[in-house]
């Protein structure tokens, strides 16, 4: 399950996580925020009372999307000329 919220200078999704009774332990949900140059992912940690954060540029964002449908090896994207 996941909730999509329009801020007033970001966008923010919560992942909620979800299982069938007695599979697996839930673990926290994870909130993902969306600016105009950033998007931060947030979690809560089980252990403790500390948010895990993570920021990625558009750029990185990008390069994460694609990683995510290639095989293994090493990239570069080559940017446009304008």
């Amino acid at each position: 399950m996941f909730t999509i919220e329009h801020d007033f200078d970001a966008t923010v999704i919560t992942l909620i996580d979800e299982t069938e009774a007695n599979t697996r332990p839930l673990n926290e949900d994870v909130v993902i925020l969306t600016f105009d140059d950033r998007v931060v992912i947030e979690q809560m940690n089980p252990e403790g009372d500390e948010v895990a954060r993570i920021t990625l540029t558009m750029q990185q964002l990008t390069e994460l999307r694609l990683a995510l449908n290639l095989p293994e090896g090493n990239y570069r994207l080559e940017k446009p000329e304008s």
